[in-house]
């Protein structure tokens, strides 16, 4: 039994190593610094991919799927990453991971805007949930309201733009890297892309040398592990494992990776953020439901090339 449904388990397996990965980013980067520990991170990351699937050949990807794939890879994880990491406090860095995961809603929003296909219209009220849920969750116990959302941006706005631009990006990703890969999955070189990005970053910044002790080495290795493990695991697990299974539980991740998140970091959810993040989750899973069809699809697709 275990065979048969082992590239299912291994995706259940990448989503919850995913669910773990921001708790982690954030601890490291406590730790070693944003920018310095966001780029070990990745670096951790990468290294594990390379020992895992090998040593990536350009020779086997186009040029316009690295330039434009690996340029948003890179641009996405960058200001995800950083947004985690430079987040005023922790209660912050998680308003900013419901943030990221408004990229389902926006994904099939780009699907439905660049499809000629007729849509159907639920698909709009749908996203507006999502969009919906993220205010709530940022407004806090205060009560919805613009001068309230507006006085949060304002104590750290470049988290904030950073956090809703990178879900963008991904969206704009998922919905052309399926057309531009050929086939091929350059997962490994765009980690690898990353992390010299966040070095250069790293080097240009004025950031403090960072000091590995055991604690922060333990905690580098785990966050690197987990978030390498997670893309390796997903990768094998599209080449056997029930999809529409996997793409159901995948939109049930922005309620693990909070929850779990809190565990790490020791943050206590308020009410509204918890409702907050339900809706968001609520209102990508309707986004999903409402646009699928029958065989694969192109937002399908998009969730089998590439999940975050």
């Amino acid at each position: 039994m275990f065979i048969s449904h082992r590239f299912t388990i291994a995706g259940v397996a990448a989503i919850l190593l995913w669910s773990c990965v921001a708790g982690f980013t954030r601890s490291v980067a406590e730790m070693l610094g944003p920018v310095g520990g966001v780029a070990a991170i990745y670096s951790v990351a990468a290294l594990f991919l390379v020992l895992v699937m090998g040593v990536p050949k350009l020779k086997n990807y186009s040029l316009r799927y690295v330039v434009i794939g690996g340029g948003l890879f890179v641009a996405y994880e960058m200001c995800f990453a950083l947004a985690l990491a430079m987040a005023n406090d922790r209660q912050q860095m998680l308003e900013m991971l419901v943030i990221n995961y408004l990229w389902p809603a926006l994904t099939v929003l780009f699907a439905v805007l660049l499809s000629k296909k007729k849509t159907n219209l639920l698909v709009y009220p749908s996203i507006a949930i999502a969009f919906f849920g993220v205010t709530w969750s940022i407004t806090g116990d205060s009560g919805l309201s613009i001068e309230q959302i507006s006085a949060n941006v304002a104590t750290n706005p470049v988290t904030y733009f950073m956090a809703a631009f990178g879900a963008i990006l991904w969206a704009i990703y998922c919905n052309l890297t399926k057309r531009m890969s050929g086939g091929q999955n350059a997962i490994t070189l765009f980690f690898i892309m990353t992390a010299i990005s966040l070095w250069i970053k790293y080097a240009l910044s004025h950031e403090p040398p960072m000091t590995l002790t055991w604690q922060a080495s333990g905690m580098l290795l785990i966050a690197g592990i987990f978030m390498g493990s997670g893309y390796a695991l997903w990768n094998y697990a599209i080449i056997g494992g029930n999809m529409m299974l996997l793409a159901t539980l995948s939109y049930f991740t922005p309620i693990l990776s909070t929850f779990i998140s809190s565990l790490i970091l020791g943050v206590v959810l308020t009410q509204s953020f918890i409702q907050g993040v339900v809706l968001v989750t609520i209102g990508s899973l309707l986004c999903w439901w409402v646009t699928r069809e029958k065989g694969p699809t192109q937002n399908d697709d998009a969730i089998q090339q590439s999940e975050r």
